[in-house]
């Protein structure tokens, strides 16, 4: 408690002086009564600290009738007391170290306060030490404490570390995690040995995203450590796409209906994963309620605040809790702590009453002989090196390793202050601090550049915010061969080192909520598989979606992706479209059924014509052949042989040259065959009107004008040929827009009007051709060729007026199919209308073959 003020001695009630041995005059006197610590040792240089060894507190109401008493409080907290417990270890083992701190003793003031309000006034009086009057001249001059160690609880630091700022005096804490203690402006001399809940909510939001938990929960208490905490980790879920369903403050002074609504919205929601920022204090009582009413399979995420606090296995429903998981920090082993928690004895802290009810707890027994309890006194044999119990258990220590780092901390600041040398100190001037006088802002200015490695390997300091490195455990309720339920290490996080290695999981196996031994789903829309993409439902967050099926065309090859990829022009998707594949290249092969069959028939049509080229030479001196003016009919059968041949030219692999070649060749055989066609229908006609009486007119067409005028025909049609050839030629192309699976290699035109004109060309000698042939249908029958050649003709033009649309709108290979077809069709009928019937009477009615024959059937004829 600070001092009142000046006052003369004078003023002073009598008895009071006497009370004092008389130093002179006194200047201020203690408001209030003083505050003694629970456990003290005197010191050159003090250390305090201020935990709670009791956790529960009476409620009570102050009306200031009476002046406000401290508040009394229940329960036993064994993890408290070891925190004290170890840094009066540490404190010895600092003094019994030569090598630090020499010629220096440490002292301690311990205190046990809980409740908010008791615990600052705990550190006020830390602040300004145990004199009760005054009689120097300032009485505003004290003993302070070089620091304060403590508290283990964000919200009581927060009330004490700010006021305690003010006076420069530093503030290590073990276990207050809360974000906010980092602000430099509000705590200027808070330091702490426990990672930030800003870097344990990243760690857990990291954790929440690496099981794939989209859609989770998350309660806190209703404090700055749950508020800050729960605020740092929705943001660190945001950033990682992780949806928060609800986020609920609890506290333990809320109503009873304010527990039961965060039961119920737990009950109606569909998240299984829970984040939640609470004390152990609060998680059991959640738990509880839960239990009771049987809501069970919940994965929860814990602070490090209640993960591994083992007075879990205690409490009603903390199955409810089998396989959660969360950070904590590191366990480490102190050598020589057990021996001296186990020789702790009532003896050596005379005037602590919390040490006095602890061991009577422990042992069942009285120390006090005028106690009304019925508990036999204590025999005075009791050891706890006979007892196990939470208080001697060192196989775990983790914030009780913090706490041992603490003081190593200050210890460390002090006898860099001391081993300080004159000019080459960090204050003005290169002074060093008078080790007389040791000012506050002095020790913490040693305090912000401690940097050293503890027995185990630990590297220990700070960053400008007070906070140390941020290493966690990633540890995960068990229920092991004791029958009790402990945390249980399965990963480790670092945020020190590079992203990708920060989080690193081993190979124990985890249990899960529940007690099920598979990771469980905690999403709000399952997974959309590759193939897949998300659509987002309106009104709802975006982990919501549904999953619909890439568009045609596109894929995609990750999970949960919002975007389907558009496969490139020369590849598709597979059938669940998440890979491109090549597609098929279509064209009509030799080897396919189709292009086999158009082959044979191809080859069958040439060898056909050439066995009519045989039977032709073979009887070219019989009348029949000579009356049918043998020389065009061996070119006829000639250009025939060609427009078999040149369909083959249609079938593989479209090249540069064969797409030259085959529209070309295939354009100037048929109008050879067409222009000897029309050259025996010419000689036909000119045959007759030779029989009339006095007609010359054969000598007009005789066979070298037949010759000529077959020549002339065909070089027009080379010529448009070579046009076309020269200006736009056709060539190779991929044809990717017919078809969306499958690439059609086809010979693109080139110049159209050259296609077309190739084709109208043909047309238009084969229509004069029929319509010459069509004139000279009824004439004697010696001349019943030109019969033949109008059924020819017929049959030619049948077949290429109905390609033109069956040209147009076949697909694919079937394109080039439909233009073979034409080609052998329009051959074979001029090949079998023309030359079948005489081939006919050449080989089996040879008696028609005759001379006498021919000119009988022409003399009926008349």
């Amino acid at each position: 408690m600070p001092y009142t003020g000046y006052m003369h001695a004078e003023s002073l009630d009598t008895d009071n002086d006497r009370l004092q041995p008389w130093r002179g005059d006194l200047v201020c006197r203690l408001q209030g009564t003083a505050e003694p610590p629970e456990l003290s040792q005197d010191g050159d240089l003090v250390i305090g600290g201020i935990f709670s060894f009791r956790t529960g507190q009476d409620g009570v109401i102050d009306i200031f009738q009476t002046i406000p008493q401290r508040r009394k409080c229940k329960n036993f907290n064994f993890r408290e007391f070891k925190f004290a417990q170890t840094m009066i270890f540490a404190i010895n083992e600092i003094n019994r170290n030569r090598e630090m701190l020499p010629d220096v003793e440490l002292g301690y003031r311990i205190y046990d306060d809980c409740g908010t309000m008791d615990i600052l006034r705990a550190a006020m009086a830390l602040l300004s030490g145990q004199k009760t009057d005054s009689f120097e001249n300032n009485c505003t001059k004290s003993d302070p404490v070089q620091a304060i160690l403590g508290h283990s609880g964000s919200r009581p630091t927060i009330s004490f570390a700010r006021a305690v700022g003010r006076f420069h005096v530093p503030v290590v804490s073990h276990f207050a995690t809360c974000a906010c203690l980092s602000n430099r402006r509000e705590y200027p001399t808070f330091f702490r040995t426990i990672p930030s809940d800003y870097y344990q909510s990243r760690a857990l939001a990291k954790l929440v995203n690496h099981f794939g938990w989209t859609w989770v929960g998350a309660i806190c208490v209703d404090n700055e450590y749950g508020l800050n905490g729960m605020a740092a980790f929705i943001q660190a879920a945001y950033e990682y796409g992780v949806c928060i369903e609800y986020s609920e403050t609890f506290s333990l002074s809320g109503s009873v209906h304010e527990l039961q609504r965060i039961v119920k919205i737990i009950r109606q929601s569909t998240a299984t994963a829970i984040m939640a920022f609470l004390s152990h204090r609060e998680i059991k009582v959640l738990a509880k309620e839960l239990y009771k009413q049987n809501i069970t399979e919940l994965q929860w995420l814990g602070s490090d605040a209640w993960i591994t606090d083992h007075s879990l296995t205690a409490s009603e429903g903390h199955h409810i809790l089998l396989g959660s998981i969360g950070f904590t920090v590191s366990r480490a082993h102190i050598p020589g702590l057990e021996e001296h928690l186990r020789e702790l004895h009532p003896s050596q802290f005379p005037d602590s009453q919390f040490v006095r009810d602890f061991w009577e707890d422990m042992f069942d027994c009285s120390l006090n002989v005028t106690s009304e309890a019925q508990k036999a006194l204590c025999s005075g044999f009791e050891s706890l090196r006979d007892v196990d119990s939470q208080f001697t258990d060192v196989s775990e220590l983790r914030f009780t390793n913090n706490v041992y780092k603490s003081v190593y901390a200050v210890a460390h600041a002090l006898d860099n202050l001391f081993k300080c040398e004159d000019g080459q100190g960090p204050f003005s001037n290169g002074s060093c601090a008078d080790v007389t006088h040791i000012q506050p802002w002095q020790v913490l200015h040693y305090l912000h550049n401690v940097n050293f490695t503890t027995k185990e390997g630990e590297r220990v300091y700070f960053d400008r915010n007070g906070d140390p490195p941020a290493r966690y455990e990633l540890v995960n309720l068990q229920i092991t061969n004791k029958g009790t339920m402990e945390g249980v290490t399965i990963g480790i996080y670092d945020a020190s080192l590079p992203v990708r290695y920060q989080f690193m999981m081993n190979n124990i196996s985890a249990v899960w909520g529940g007690g099920v031994t598979k990771v469980p789903l905690s999403v709000c829309s399952e997974s959309c598989s590759p193939g897949t993409r998300k659509i987002l439902l309106k009104g709802k967050p975006v982990c919501c979606y549904d999953c619909v099926p890439c568009p045609a065309g596109a894929i995609s090859n990750v999970t949960d992706s919002i975007h389907c990829m558009k496969c490139p022009a020369e590849y598709w998707p597979n059938r669940n479209r998440d890979t491109c594949l090549l597609k098929d290249i279509e064209y009509l092969a030799y080897g396919e059924i189709m292009g086999t069959l158009l082959a044979l028939f191809s080859l069958l049509g040439a060898f056909m014509t050439v066995a009519t080229i045989l039977i032709f030479y073979c009887h070219i001196e019989t009348p029949l052949v000579r009356a049918n003016n043998s020389e065009l009919s061996f070119l006829l059968l000639f250009s025939l042989t060609l427009c078999f041949l040149c369909s083959l030219n249609f079938l593989g692999r479209p090249s540069e040259w064969s797409c030259m070649l085959r529209h070309t060749a295939f354009g100037i055989t048929f109008v050879l065959c067409i222009s000897c066609v029309l050259g025996k229908t010419i000689v036909v006609l000119m045959a007759f009107r030779a029989t009339l009486p006095g007609s010359n007119v054969m000598k007009w067409f005789g066979p070298a004008q037949q010759r000529l005028s077959v020549l002339a025909f065909t070089l027009i049609q080379v010529l448009i040929c070579i046009l076309w050839l020269t200006i736009n030629p056709p060539f190779p192309v991929k044809n990717f827009t017919h078809f969306k699976d499958k690439i059609i290699l086809e010979c693109a035109l080139g110049s159209a009007i050259g296609f077309w004109a190739v084709l109208g060309y043909i047309g238009l000698l084969a229509i004069l051709c029929f319509f010459l042939a069509f004139l000279a249908r009824k004439l004697p029958d010696n001349f019943n060729e030109a019969k033949l050649i109008t059924f020819s003709m017929l049959t030619f033009c049948a077949v290429w007026i109905t390609f033109i649309p069956a040209y147009v709108s076949s697909p694919g290979k079937f394109t080039v199919a439909v233009e073979i077809f034409a080609i052998l069709a329009s051959s074979y009928g001029m090949l079998f209308c023309i030359f079948l019937p005489k081939c006919y009477i050449i080989l089996l009615k040879p008696i028609k073959n005759t001379k006498k024959h021919i000119m009988g059937k022409t003399s009926n004829g008349k």
